[in-house]
């Protein structure tokens, strides 16, 4: 009991910055009491005192806003940072190293006797406000977005977004985005990539239509040049015209970038494509 104690106080210290003591985290950690609590709970639960690990799951949910149904299994090394409003469900299965945010619920779709909770792999972080429902398979080191409403399985290593919860990441192996660069050359801004450090679905759409658009220019280059060697010349001379360059303003910072820039390319008109 107090080597898992310790675990708990040393996960905290892994993955909350702002942990400064000891002290601080048996006082003043919610996610704490109410693991100590469930822990409690589940024991007394296992050994047929369902009423009694009821009332010690209520006593801790009214205490920490986080409700954890005593029959609930739980691995080492849970963390649940500020908590408040976190659900787990009666057939929830949860892995060692799992990470929940506040408002996390981890619920069922039916009313059905049974398995219908979801079951979290080791590794697994869930997101702020995200819903994981049903009785799926979270697997090991997944990520959940804050906000996501997942209803199907997710496979290990992969990452989670949106409503309904849209896999943005898996496993794969490399590939060739040569084409993709120089696509995105042509059109006036850099290449766009899903990273395993930052996935995007934005980037991820650009990145679709990138290829898209890579398949269309060999296509067309393909037809070209068949048709000339049937001795028929293309009505359209030259290069392409150049695409102004687009882009996605996100964040305070590149509006004023933005407005930096047209405000240099007005003072000196000249070199207003070298700015470029």
């Amino acid at each position: 009991m107090f080597n898992k104690l310790r675990e708990d106080i040393q996960a905290v210290f892994d993955r909350d910055p702002a942990a400064r003591n000891t002290l601080e985290i048996l006082t003043a950690y919610p996610g704490v009491h109410a693991l100590l609590f469930h822990r409690l709970a589940h024991a007394v639960w296992n050994l047929g005192a369902k009423w009694l690990a009821r009332v010690i799951a209520h006593l801790a949910r009214w205490l920490t806003g986080i409700e954890i149904h005593p029959a609930a299994t739980i691995g080492r090394r849970f963390f649940i940072d500020h908590g408040m409003g976190v659900v787990i469900g009666e057939t929830a299965v949860i892995g060692d190293d799992c990470t929940l945010y506040h408002g996390v619920t981890l619920g069922g779709t039916s009313w059905q006797k049974g398995k219908r909770h979801p079951t979290l792999g080791d590794g697994v972080v869930v997101g702020a406000g995200a819903k994981v429902l049903g009785p799926i398979e979270i697997g090991d080191g997944a990520r959940i977005g804050s906000n996501a409403v997942v209803v199907k399985s997710v496979p290990a290593d992969s990452t989670v977004v949106g409503v309904p919860g849209r896999l943005i990441e898996a496993k794969r192996g490399p590939r060739d985005t040569a084409h993709r660069e120089h696509m995105a050359s042509k059109m006036g801004f850099d290449a766009y990539g899903v990273t395993r450090d930052a996935p995007d679905p934005v980037a991820h759409a650009i990145n679709c239509m990138l290829d898209h658009l890579h398949v269309m220019e060999s296509r067309m280059k393909q037809m070209c040049e068949a048709m000339r060697e049937m001795g028929v010349e293309s009505p359209v001379s030259g290069d392409m015209p150049e695409v102004p360059t687009c882009e996605i303003v996100s964040t305070a910072e590149e509006l004023n970038r933005m407005h930096l820039d047209e405000d240099a390319e007005e003072v000196f008109p000249d070199n207003s494509e070298q700015n470029k």
